[in-house]
């Protein structure tokens, strides 16, 4: 069986785990479904898959980090699902979109005798049907409507040949990677409602075939690159750059400098307040030693009882420690000379103090002078 295409049946359980023995399967649609669970780790194993549609289902977990081993798909459409975690990193393992390593026999066109809305591509906003005829030569990745986390790995700028990438309505974060210039047959891109942060970069510009772009409801900031490519792409979508209020400069008629000068008076103003804070802590602290101490010398002044008594109070702490000191050292000195005298003793008559003692209770510990 090279194709099995189930879409809008109706369809629950699990993931059918009779498609494990399908390795020859070359199309897989099961969107439009109610299946359920996590994605089998051994949907890795079937290497001629060349469009692989789960979308629209129940599923739910990580996306299985083996679906980097499908070196011919071309297609990958899992939209609308409750998948979650991080993108699997070594998509560069996905030859057939990154336009190398060529596979042996050749590339297969698929061919259905069916609706022509039977295969679809969610691409430019919109959702492409096809059928009827062989798979067009899209090569994409939805994955839009997820609950996926992290940022977008680093293999993906690898894959050239990417025409599609949607994305949006995630809970990505991090910044855009600058390589992502580099996908130069990157038609669409859709980043739109996820938590992106930083500037944008400049390399989109470079995509001389992007015909539609959609960075909306981020937390972006910076300069808006410049660039024709990008101007044009504005002039058809101008919802493009929306929810990123830290984004100014044209097409926008937010002002950079206006937006430059406030970040920068926020940092004055947090540097400012890091700075007088210590300062406000310190003046406090000798204000209150310094009228502390005038309340005390002025109650010893006026209150003749108290000063009585606090002289007194301080004579008898003097004294305790004094008599303390002295009888302390004078003992110890005691101790230290009949020492002294009790080595220098022995040393003369030629004799060794000896000590032993046992810890069993059988012998008796004894400490003895031994010739």
């Amino acid at each position: 069986m090279s194709a099995l295409i189930l879409s809008k049946n109706n369809l629950s359980g699990m993931f059918p785990s009779f498609l494990q023995d399908c390795t020859q399967l070359g199309l897989l649609d099961l969107s439009g479904n109610k299946f359920t669970g996590r994605l089998p780790i051994w949907i890795g194993d079937l290497m001629e898959l060349q469009y692989l549609s789960l979308s629209n289902n129940l599923f739910y977990g990580n996306i299985p980090f083996t679906i980097t081993n499908l070196g011919k798909l071309h297609d990958l459409n899992l939209a609308g699902n409750s998948l979650s975690g991080a993108i699997p990193c070594r998509l560069s393992n996905l030859t057939a979109m990154a336009g190398y390593g060529k596979h042996d026999g050749g590339e297969q066109d698929w061919y259905f005798d069916t609706s022509p809305s039977m295969l679809s591509v969610l691409t430019k906003g919109q959702e492409l049907h096809y059928g009827g005829f062989a798979l067009p030569s899209m090569v994409s990745i939805d994955l839009p409507s997820n609950h996926l986390i992290g940022g977008i790995p680093e293999g993906l700028s690898s894959l050239e040949l990417l025409k599609n990438l949607n994305l949006s309505r995630n809970y990505l974060n991090g910044k855009i990677p600058d390589k992502i210039g580099s996908m130069r047959s990157l038609e669409s891109l859709d980043l739109s409602s996820n938590k992106f942060s930083g500037d944008i970069p400049q390399s989109l510009s470079n995509l001389s075939y992007l015909s539609y772009l959609n960075l909306s409801y981020n937390n972006l900031s910076g300069r808006i690159p410049s660039g024709s490519q990008l101007d044009t792409l504005y002039l058809e979508h101008p919802d493009m750059y929306s929810g990123n209020s830290g984004l100014c400069g044209p097409p926008l008629r937010r002002n950079c400098s206006g937006v430059i000068a406030k970040n920068h008076g926020c940092g004055s103003q947090n540097k400012a307040a890091h700075v007088t804070e210590p300062m406000f802590f310190y003046l406090g602290l000798g204000s209150g030693w310094v009228v502390g101490l005038w309340v005390v010398f002025c109650i010893l002044l006026f209150k003749k009882t108290w000063r009585i008594a606090y002289f007194l109070f301080f004579d008898k702490v003097y004294d305790k420690i004094y008599v303390f000191v002295v009888v302390t050292l004078a003992s110890f000195a005691q101790k230290t000379t009949a020492r002294l005298q009790m080595r220098a003793y022995y040393e003369a008559a030629g004799f060794f103090p000896l000590c032993c003692f046992v810890t069993s209770p059988r012998l008796l510990a004894m400490c003895a002078v031994y010739f």
